[in-house]
């Protein structure tokens, strides 16, 4: 962590959530050490906060100072949302066609149309571990109908999500500056700042090759995403660095707060002003630990039960312990964290989505993995 002076008054701290919200008394501490770096001026702490690795995730923090740590490894993360068109939605039809995206494209692929940034070329085209996602989903309850029309969706309407981020890329430039400073600041802003952009555009690039192959394995057209928000990431704002760490941009923007696999999601028109650090919450927010959710869920469900979920969706996933860890149960009530962003006037709901089908990594028992159209 950086030097602090203490002759320095903190930067303040605000916590947008109601008392009854489920908010770990470790990750509100968590915003108040980060507060005392040098430089910080405030943190807007979101309803899906939660303690992470040094520093807190579900924040926007506003400081005079760079610090790559709070932005953390996976700059770029974010979640899209990409219209997609299939004539019948089974979902258990559905999920056996799913592709293996635990492996690469070649950058040759006729998918990769573009060029590929920094030249990262590895884990191209894969969504990666932990709570990252390809869902596909149909659009629900439309609480905003004129809003939706505009994005050019209705209920009813299916939709590819898929939240992941820069993968090994972002990684290695957080290390490149933790190995010489640690949790301190960048030493040279403008050199980060270009690594990390690189790093959000890579994310970008990956959301879109992710639902290229999807759309591709399921016979369909790909199309453009109505939905791209990055939710690590560090801006220049009014003059100061905005960082975001599981906090979503939200200053007049869409954005996906994801719920779980088995639950609704939300897209929400966001409208947060500074005191909020112009940000929103990007999903319902873990409440327990992995091992918690491995230990707990192992008691109560089998792993069947953990491969349909309440809504009738299917899940995708060969990794055992990953399903416990992500189980539906190990995250905050998404109504709740929803509820918090409108009682706080930070954003609209404009239309709920509901899971069909849920990847999360290739079900090697299953013949999944071949790409193209049966």
């Amino acid at each position: 962590m950086s030097q602090h002076n203490p002759a320095v008054r903190s930067a303040t701290v605000t916590v947008f959530a109601s008392p009854s919200s489920w908010i770990e008394s470790d990750a509100v501490a968590q915003c108040h050490q980060v507060a005392a770096f040098d430089g910080m001026i405030h943190v807007a702490a979101m309803p899906d906060l939660h303690p992470g690795k040094g520093a807190p995730i579900g924040a926007a923090m506003a400081s005079t100072v760079l610090y790559p740590f709070l932005v953390g490894s996976d700059i770029g993360c974010g979640i899209a949302v990409f219209p997609i068109k299939l004539k019948r939605a089974v979902p258990e039809k559905l999920a056996a066609r799913f592709p293996d995206l635990d492996q690469p494209l070649d950058p040759g692929d006729p998918l990769v149309d573009s060029d590929i940034p920094a030249g990262h070329t590895e884990g191209l085209g894969t969504v990666g571990r932990g709570n990252h996602f390809v869902e596909l989903a149909r659009i629900g309850t439309v609480f905003e109908p004129g809003h939706a029309t505009r994005l050019g969706f209705a209920a009813d309407d299916l939709v590819l999500i898929v939240h992941t981020g820069s993968r090994g890329l972002g990684e290695r430039i957080l290390r490149a500056h933790t190995e010489v400073h640690g949790a301190g600041p960048a030493a040279d802003a403008d050199a980060y700042l270009a690594a990390h952009d690189e790093a959000v555009r890579w994310g970008a690039l990956n959301r879109r090759l992710l639902a290229a192959r999807v759309a591709d394995a399921l016979g369909a057209e790909f199309t453009e995403p109505i939905v791209d928000q990055c939710h690590n990431l560090v801006e220049i704002r009014d003059g100061v660095y905005l960082h975001r760490k599981g906090a979503a941009p939200g200053d007049g923007r869409d954005v996906l707060i994801a719920g779980t696999r088995g639950t609704h999601s939300y897209l929400v028109a966001a409208h947060a002003g500074p005191e909020a650090n112009h940000s929103v919450a990007h999903g319902a927010g873990r409440k327990m630990s992995r091992a918690d959710a491995l230990r707990r869920g192992k008691v109560k469900h089998t792993v069947d039960q953990l491969r349909r979920t309440p809504v009738g969706s299917v899940v995708v996933c060969g990794d055992r312990q990953l399903l416990f860890e992500e189980a539906p149960t190990a995250y905050k009530r998404i109504e709740q964290v929803i509820g918090d962003l409108v009682d706080h006037d930070l954003a609209t709901p404009v239309a709920t989505t509901v899971p069909l089908v849920t990847y999360k990594t290739a079900d090697l028992g299953s013949k999944r993995g071949k790409r193209g159209r049966p």
